[in-house]
């Protein structure tokens, strides 16, 4: 019976000790709702399709933007895909490629969707919306760092006058996956003379100046070159690479790494 006493006694004072530090907590420590908060194991890659010819895509590079900045430490790869068909609309954008527009049609496909449009996001492949839903992408993002990967992806980089060499190493990925590599460029602004953002000053992060689609081999290993675009400054570039599904999109895994040192290692 004493025992019992005993261990009574001291689950009550402990409950009430840990009541006690609930009142006490600062207001600082509680959770924001829709806070993406990384476990180190998930990723988010959030993928914009965006033009500068798009009135309603300003609003969308701003967030991502916000994004950018606010989850630079943790594992959120940003990439802004400028699509074409805005461009015979009265204004070209610089950034934009056919290759996005036929990346955004990918996604089309495997997401079931009539149509494309923008500003888009597509989250790990797998959640689509419109650009500028704030809340959606933040909880996206959370739902993402909060995953375990299917696969790991390793990039070692190799700096040359005017090429990149890559050297990847995948494990764990499944059958009908491709190595995405993509150059970004991490910052830029324009000022646009024509179309729908006529007069205004356009500020973009994390555009996607080239992409390039590799088999991955039974050994999970390779090599890719890049060729650097003249006049750049590589401390203001990187190179971004997923794995995907190319039968469903769903990407398995992602990296980064950046371009101011010889050689760069990211996991």
């Amino acid at each position: 019976m004493r025992s019992i006493k005993i261990f009574t006694l001291a689950a009550g004072f402990i409950s009430a000790v840990m009541v006690l530090a609930a009142f006490i907590i600062p207001k600082g420590n509680v959770p924001v709702k829709n806070k993406a908060i990384a476990d180190g194991k998930g990723f988010a890659v959030v993928e914009l399709f965006t033009s500068e010819g798009c009135s309603s895509c300003p609003p969308a590079d701003e967030l991502v933007a916000r994004i950018q900045k606010e989850d630079k430490d943790k594992q959120v790869y940003i990439l802004a895909f400028h699509v074409d068909y805005w461009n015979r609309l009265g204004w070209k954008d610089v950034f934009s490629s056919a290759d996005y527009s036929k990346r955004q049609n990918e996604y089309a496909n495997w997401l079931n969707l009539q149509s494309v449009y923008t500003p888009q996001i597509v989250v790990n492949g797998k959640k689509e919306f419109v650009g500028s839903e704030e809340g959606t992408l933040r909880n996206a993002i959370t739902a993402g760092l909060r995953t375990n990967p299917a696969a790991t992806l390793t990039l070692n980089t190799q700096k040359g006058q005017d090429h990149i060499t890559v050297q990847y190493r995948v494990n764990g990925a499944e059958k009908n996956t491709n190595l995405l590599l993509a150059l970004v460029q991490k910052a830029a602004q324009t000022k646009v003379q024509r179309g729908e953002n006529g007069g205004r000053t356009l500020s973009h992060v994390q555009i996607v100046r080239k992409i390039q689609n590799l088999a991955i081999n039974a050994g999970g290993n390779g090599n890719a070159t890049i060729a650097i675009p003249e006049g750049i400054n590589t401390q203001d570039w990187e190179v971004i690479g997923l794995v995907q599904n190319n039968t469903n999109g769903e990407i398995l895994a992602a990296t980064k790494a950046n371009l101011t040192t010889t050689a760069t290692v990211s996991k």
